[in-house]
């Protein structure tokens, strides 16, 4: 039988099949030699004596390891119009890394109802213009689109601790029983909520109620590679004058050309030298 793991306890395993049915199973000793079994993995696993067995975990598509999850299709970058503020600067730092992962980012803009600043209004229609699906959520209403996002798909979500990760979840699914909390006046940002990491079925697909890429650690990604993990950036890739072109000061650069004819949003391209500018400077520390 191949399955999927959708649940980990100590070294009891819940498999999902193709049909829908669940399976407890265990792991051959030498399956966890092989590499450490995770939450989204497919494996191979037989009955015997009455109980399932992984005998093998095949190939991953890729992994996470916050939260450990493999084959994740999509990852929802959920943001707040406020409580707390949207930031530009850490949907574009979580879009690098999500699709760096091989992993496709959507943007899921929470609290709609508490109304959009201009600035705010501005900066989403630049997304919505972009290569990035976003998905505008109000409190007590989803978007019809968010449910067929989900369709198929395994999913992951991040962003802003107190943005309404599980509140979404909740309203996806009340079975969920998630833990929310209301933001922190004193702070001004949530306090983080989530227990446990579990992929769970819904809208016909698979999502992770523990938030991904809680750390932004962007120590394994070179200057020369950045900018093509920026999704605006991809049209422009492998244009420009110079091969090496880092989209910096370099002349004929396509990107800057596409940013100045704004093609390009200034603000993503910005924010993209913020992030440049910190992974040269860490190579410049170890030289």
């Amino acid at each position: 039988m191949i399955a999927r793991i959708i649940r980990i306890v100590s070294k009891h395993y819940t498999l999902l099949t193709d049909e829908g049915e669940r399976k407890e199973a265990i792991a051959m000793g030498k399956v966890r030699l092989q590499m450490t079994p995770v939450a989204g993995d497919l494996v191979e696993a037989e009955e015997s004596e009455g109980r399932w067995v992984i005998q093998r975990i095949l190939p991953r598509r890729n992994q996470l390891r916050r939260p450990a999850c493999a084959n994740v299709d999509q990852a929802f970058i959920v943001m707040s119009v406020k409580d707390p503020d949207f930031s530009t600067s850490l949907i574009d730092r979580l879009a690098m890394l999500i699709t760096c992962a091989d992993i496709t980012p959507v943007l899921c803009v929470t609290k709609c109802d508490l109304g959009i600043p201009e600035e705010t209004e501005k900066r989403i229609q630049e997304y919505e213009r972009g290569p990035m699906q976003v998905i505008r959520n109000a409190k007590g209403t989803l978007d019809p689109s968010l449910e067929n996002t989900l369709t198929g798909k395994i999913t992951v979500l991040t962003g802003q601790s107190g943005a309404g990760k599980s509140t979404l979840l909740n309203e996806l699914d009340p079975t969920f029983h998630l833990a929310t909390q209301e933001i922190s006046k004193a702070l001004g940002r949530g306090k983080h909520t989530t227990r446990h990491n579990e992929l769970h079925a819904v809208a016909g697909g698979l999502v992770a109620d523990t938030p991904g890429f809680s750390s932004l650690d962007f120590s394994h990604i070179s200057r020369y590679e950045l900018a093509q993990y920026v999704p605006d950036f991809r049209p422009y890739i492998g244009k420009c004058r110079f091969n090496d072109c880092v989209h910096q000061n370099e002349p004929g650069c396509a990107v800057k050309e596409a940013v100045d004819s704004g093609h390009v949003p200034e603000v993503r391209y910005r924010n993209y030298l913020q992030v440049l500018k910190m992974i040269q400077e860490r190579k410049e520390k170890y030289i």
